[in-house]
């Protein structure tokens, strides 16, 4: 099995998820896939200086979907306007809920962050690696977006 398959079994399934949330449905997401894969096979030799396989993919997917989405030209919607979606039928865990329309109310790089450390499991080294962002700033952005969470559900609390 030659490299790039390897990380295409290891990587392809979180890489989909990822590309899936961030950026569209399951068709749109699995051609991104694709895409990403493409691209790293042109710059396969980036490999070899990424501080990880993970963190060097999750980079080219990052760009890839940020790039087919100027290119198809869409916006990505507000947290008030993500709120008023309908949402599923089932009761979800009003803290759950709660804490999700939260974190659709921080700031977009302290999201995307928060998304990459919780929901994708990247270290910090990693996120820095996939934003361009140096680790010092993703340290203040998660603790930022922590911190912005907790605010905002102790003031909703209050309320």
């Amino acid at each position: 099995m030659n490299d790039l398959e390897r990380l295409y079994r290891d990587h392809g399934p979180a890489l989909l998820a990822y590309l899936r949330r961030r950026f569209a449905g399951r068709q749109v997401a699995e051609d991104l896939l694709q895409e990403t894969f493409v691209q790293a096979l042109r710059t396969f030799d980036g490999l070899a200086q990424a501080a990880s396989p993970r963190a060097w993919l999750f980079a080219i997917a990052r760009h890839v979907g940020l790039s087919a989405q100027r290119r198809r030209r869409e916006t990505t919607l507000s947290p008030e306007t993500a709120a008023a979606l309908p949402q599923p039928a089932r009761q979800a865990d009003e803290r759950v809920e709660r804490m999700r329309l939260a974190i659709a109310r921080l700031p977009d790089a302290q999201r995307e962050s928060l998304e990459l450390r919780l929901r994708d499991e990247l270290s910090y080294e990693e996120i820095a690696e996939v934003t361009g962002a140096p680790v010092g700033t993703v340290r203040s952005r998660l603790h930022h977006a922590v911190r912005g969470l907790r605010e905002m559900l102790e003031r909703e609390g209050a309320d």
